[in-house]
């Protein structure tokens, strides 16, 4: 059997249900945002603070960032796997694709490492 080691979950049902599982979390911290907004027309900074500052907000923004970078690996991982192949790139096609996902790897590094620094230092 031939394994794919550069998959998230080696998995094709897998990363099709974590992709969908946090669209949904995207989208319910969207809502939640926006209900924030809704209910406190005259927001002051304090109060934003306040908010995601507290320990459930918290909580959840992390389990959004975690679930961001899944969704944005699996989505780069499918980019680079469907179209830097031999056909369009010829015999290099294994070098540009690894390339490209040791970038999109450092990339989704960073972004998480920023976006934990910045909720939890507020």
């Amino acid at each position: 059997m031939v394994e794919n080691v550069t998959s998230f979950s080696r998995s094709g049902l897998s990363d099709f249900v974590l992709q969908r599982v946090s669209a949904a979390l995207m989208a319910l911290y969207t809502l939640c945002v926006l209900g924030f907004f809704l209910a406190n027309p005259d927001v002051t900074y304090p109060d934003l603070i306040g908010y995601f500052s507290s320990v459930p907000m918290l909580v959840f923004s992390t389990a959004l960032i975690f679930a961001t970078a899944a969704h944005a690996w699996i989505g780069m991982w499918t980019v680079g796997t469907d179209y830097i192949r031999p056909h369009y790139f010829g015999a290099h096609a294994t070098a540009f694709r690894l390339v490209y996902q040791a970038g999109c790897v450092a990339i989704i590094f960073l972004y998480v490492i920023w976006a934990l620094q910045l909720f939890w230092t507020l």
